[in-house]
Parts: C-alpha cells; structure tokens; sequence
C-alpha cells in the first residue's frame, strides 16, 4: 500500500437545512461541515483504509482545530499542514437545488491562508518523502496566482521524486478571476496547460474537457469520450492514464452515473457501469447531495491505483465508479462509504435493500 498526498484548501460549507433556498433560512441557522475537493479525496481513501495526508494552510484559531480535529475522526494524516498567522478559513454556501430548481454555491475564499502563503513555506521533500501520488485539482490553483505556484512547486518536487501525480480537473469558473482581463475560461486554460505536462493521471469530466482544454464535445457517448481521451493524451505525454466520469442529468434529484478509465501506453480502456458488456449508466433517482460525488470517484481510483497488486483496470473503475454512486446518498462532501458497501455495488448489487 502507498500513500497519498493531497494538497489544497479546505473551507467550512454552511447550508440551509433540507431544501430551504438561502433566503428563507437566514436570519437562522446554517448546517456547517467541512469541505474542500482534495480534503474530501484524502478523507474518502482513509476512510476506506487506505494511507493518505493532507496538506493546506490554516490560521491559528479554534475553527481550524475543529477542522484538523474532523480530518484526523476520518484517518487522515495531518502533520504537514501550516499554521498561519495571516489569512483566514474560506467558506462557501451551498443551497440544494430541487427538481428543475438549480443548486446554488457562493464562494467566500478571498484572503484564505492557502492563497496568501508561499512555496517556502512547505517542506515538499519532506512531505513527500515514500509517498506513491500527489493529488491536487484544479480548484486550488484557481483561488490566486500564488496558490496556483505552489501547486506548481509541490509538483515538480513530486516529478523530481518519482512521486506520481494525480490532478482532478474541477473546473469552476467562478474562481479564476486573478489575472485579469483574462476571462475565466482563459486563465484557467492558460495555467491548467502549464501544470498538466508533470501530471500522470488526468481525472476529469467532459465539461473539463471542452471548457479548459479546448476539445469539442459532441456529447457524452463513449464514442466521443474516447476521442476526448486520446486527444488528452496526445497533448501531454507525460499522462500514463485518463479518467473520466460520465453524468447525464434531467434534474436536480436524478442523474445517471457512469466512469471510464484509458490506459494511455497500452491503449485499453475499460468502463464501469456495464450491461451485457457495453458501457451503462447508474440511475440516481432521489440525490442526497450531489457535492463530492467526483471526489469520492477519484478516491476510489486512487485507493485502488494503491492496494491492488498487481492492479487490474476493470476491477479499479468498477470501485471508483461505485464509490462516486454511492456518494450521492451522502449528506456532505466526505463519502462514508464502507469498501463493503462499493465492493457489493460494483458486483449489481443496487437494489437498495435493508442490511439484516
């Protein structure tokens, strides 16, 4: 078993009880948790049994202790991440959307710790000393130009390693405002190229895809997502693997989930849901929370790319397919989801049915 490293920011998410939109729940109370794209990665494989650290910066409060304090509950190994004496914990709001009701998020991240501190102040050799992956998205870069740096930093100290790096694209444009007049498609497209030739396995979605890359999407078939694929793997050839969820929606409580994973050298690629052998769908009819159903899916690569020996492909998006199902039946970004309870959806077992 391996370790995984991941860095980025970890915020507090407030949110209206149930359904409430954030009009009818303020003045009142909030629901607050913690949440963050790699956080929720790292706590997913430990969660699971796997060996994973995470690595951000926080200010010196009693908040951030109780944020430390939630990532070690889950197993997560803390000892890297930076106590800062500038900046503050960024939030974010999330209302749940319903029906044909969009869900709605509003960032308040400016002037976080992790946007303000710089490389220096990470020992990345140290951190990733007998590491197997780094693990960053493309969130983190995103928030400010220097957190962008140090996401360059720790990579191409985790390249001079022999440490693998894994990147989750999650692009969300209402994030890259730092350099403008860029727009945020353009500056996303801009830093995203100069980071993707250190990454050795490229996680995304088709939005990823067409909106950060610049490649057409025709459509979620797996005719076009294999075309997507060896276009990502052509443009960096340092990539060994692509992977790639798959998501149609018809509403905000029922989606339908699937996964696919591209062996760049050996040129196979393998999906999961299948159905007499062909690609398939889940069907998610009644979302809990939508929210870090792509992280749980990259957790679940990533803690399969970590214990299987030797690893086998269709086996590993089986798992991580499962896993981002599964997450949707979550409250919260963290997937408390047993190993058990992926491995029995993964065989079709999706019934649903009480465990006796």
């Amino acid at each position: 078993m391996s370790r995984v490293i991941a860095f980025g920011e970890i915020m507090g998410r407030l949110s209206p009880p149930g359904f409430q939109r954030f009009q009818q729940a303020m003045p009142g109370s909030m629901e607050v948790t913690f949440a963050g794209a790699e956080a929720s990665i790292a706590a997913s494989i430990a969660f699971l049994g796997g060996e994973a650290a995470f690595v951000t910066a926080l200010p010196q409060h009693a908040i951030a202790d109780a944020c430390i304090a939630d990532l070690r509950a889950m197993g997560v190994d803390t000892p890297h991440i930076v106590r800062a004496n500038v900046g503050r914990l960024g939030l974010y709001f999330y209302e749940k959307g319903a029906n044909q009701r969009a869900s709605q998020v509003i960032y308040d991240r400016e002037g976080s710790s992790i946007s303000i501190l710089s490389a220096e102040h990470y020992d990345w050799r140290t951190i990733l000393a007998g590491a197997g992956w780094l693990v960053i998205s493309g969130i983190t870069p995103a928030i400010s130009r220097n957190a962008a740096e140090v996401t360059k930093v720790a990579m191409s100290v985790a390249n001079s390693l022999g440490v693998k790096v894994a990147c989750d694209m999650n692009y969300r444009s209402k994030l890259w405002q730092w350099e403008p007049p860029l727009s945020a498609r353009e500056l996303a497209t801009k830093t995203m190229r100069e980071l993707l030739p250190m990454v050795d396995m490229f996680i995304g979605g088709l939005e990823d895809a067409s909106e950060v890359l610049g490649l057409a999407s025709a459509g979620s078939d797996p005719g076009t997502i294999r075309m997507i694929c060896k276009g990502i793997a052509n443009a960096f050839p340092r990539l060994r693997y692509v992977a790639m969820t798959r998501r149609i929606g018809s509403s905000a409580n029922r989606n339908e989930f699937g996964g696919m994973l591209f062996d760049v050298e050996n040129q196979e690629m393998v999906w999961a849901p299948q159905l007499d052998n062909q690609p398939s769908l889940y069907v998610i009819d009644d979302i809990v929370d939508r929210l870090g159903a792509g992280d749980a899916f990259t957790a679940g690569l990533l803690y399969q790319f970590t214990t299987q020996n030797p690893l086998v492909l269709q086996r590993a998006i089986d798992f991580a397919t499962a896993a981002g199902c599964l997450a949707h039946s979550i409250e919260g970004d963290y997937n408390y989801v047993s190993r058990s309870e992926i491995e029995a959806i993964a065989a079709g077992d999706r019934g649903g049915r009480v465990s006796r």
